[in-house]
């Protein structure tokens, strides 16, 4: 419950938590950008994707677990996430020898999984969402004694994130905006602590993504809303309401928060695998989208946090082609035409003179919503952008075949 007398986390417990993280996590490497810079002035990744268990959820988890006393140890702790904080549990756990049990959604990906039950950790899966898990962690914590470790609702967890602010005016004493994204707000929290305390003139941007945006009508109401439904391929921030003790952090101490699409996520995972050779799950990655959309005003030198980077290789896959797609370089399309000799060599020839590549061909003659002797020849074309892309589209067009997209891109 959320009070005017709620306190804030205070920077030296941030850096009573740095204290505690020596010798325990990494301190990451800040990367100048390339493809950003030349658009927002100087832009700088501030890489948790290379920290210990691949996200900085291990900072908030370490120092709620390395405060806990003998009894509440010897009862061991639970959990529940959908990755990333399930990892850094059990990271924690591991190093202080404490037994972990952590829930995750059934559909939680299988790399961390995999990775959590590496780490030492039992795992359980439950239900469909990290609300099914965290109601089946807090119930085990009732019937077992064991203590609970809330993924950011925690004045210790939000001390351990806001060391990434500590390292960030370290390495970039300049700076003049930081963005994080934010689901529950744990990170921004922290980020926000450590700012405001330091350098209040540094701005603080957090960003959601838009199927999991519970933060923008929470502020607007002034207290913690919770979302009917969420979705968002952005796993690690898909949080339906704030927490109760995140909320006058963000509210308080946080400049903005904006939202960005599916599409505009899709963009920045590519632009940060091709331009910057970094791997960077979708979570980790809304802070380039919102700089690419344009959704935020950010003052240069800007700093982004690149949360995580623990990404199923096959959702992967399908974002590389969802961001090509939503930057104009694939195009995904039937075309219905008469079911006469020639006529897909044709189409196959239009579309390598202007340049294009395609990938794959599928033939249909037996859909019942042709007509009789028409054929839907379904495409996949690499191109060299939008402008391409829209030229190649028109000439085939211009040739008289009916054009049907399934591309997220604007054709």
């Amino acid at each position: 419950m959320i009070t005017a007398m709620t306190p804030l986390v205070t920077v030296e417990e941030v850096r009573q938590a740095r204290r505690t993280l020596t010798g325990v996590v990494r301190t990451t490497p800040m990367e100048p950008s390339r493809g950003l810079t030349g658009i927002t002035g100087p832009v700088y990744y501030k890489c948790e994707n290379v920290q210990r268990a691949g996200a900085y959820k291990v900072r908030g988890a370490y120092v709620r677990l390395s405060r806990l006393d003998h009894a509440q140890r010897a009862r061991g702790v639970v959990a529940a996430s959908a990755g990333n904080h399930a990892q850094g549990v059990a990271v924690a756990a591991g190093e202080l020898g404490i037994r972990a049990t952590v829930f995750m959604p059934q559909g939680a990906p299988l790399p961390k999984v995999a990775a959590t039950r590496g780490y030492g950790a039992t795992v359980e899966l439950v239900g469909s969402s990290v609300e099914d898990a965290l109601a089946a962690a807090q119930d085990f914590a009732a019937r077992t004694g064991a203590e609970f470790i809330h993924p950011f609702d925690h004045p210790d967890v939000i001390a351990g994130q806001g060391t990434v602010a500590l390292e960030v005016f370290e390495q970039c004493p300049e700076v003049r905006t930081i963005i994080a994204g934010v689901g529950g707000g744990g990170l921004i929290s922290g980020i926000g602590v450590a700012a405001k305390a330091l350098r209040p003139d540094v701005r603080v941007v957090g960003v959601q993504a838009h199927g999991s945006a519970a933060y923008p009508p929470s502020l607007r109401a002034g207290n913690p809303v919770g979302l009917s439904e969420s979705a968002t391929m952005a796993d690690g921030i898909r949080v339906a309401r704030p927490g109760d003790v995140t909320f006058p952090h963000v509210r308080d101490l946080v400049d903005d928060v904006v939202t960005v699409s599916e599409e505009e996520i899709s963009q920045a995972v590519l632009l940060l695998l091709e331009r910057n050779k970094l791997l960077v799950e979708p979570a980790g990655a809304v802070g380039v989208a919102a700089l690419l959309a344009k959704a935020v005003v950010a003052e240069p030198p800007v700093v982004v946090v690149l949360s995580g980077g623990n990404i199923d290789p096959l959702l992967l896959l399908r974002l590389i082609e969802h961001g090509l797609a939503a930057s104009g370089r694939f195009l995904r399309f039937t075309v219905r035409c008469s079911d006469r000799p020639g006529v897909l060599a044709a189409i196959l020839g239009m579309i390598a003179e202007r340049g294009g590549n395609v990938i794959d061909v599928m033939h249909q003659r037996y859909d019942p919503r042709l007509a009789v002797g028409e054929v839907a020849v379904a495409l996949s074309v690499e191109t060299r952008g939008e402008d391409h892309a829209a030229h190649l589209s028109a000439a085939l067009r211009d040739a008289g075949y009916r054009l049907s997209f399934q591309s997220v891109a604007s054709q």
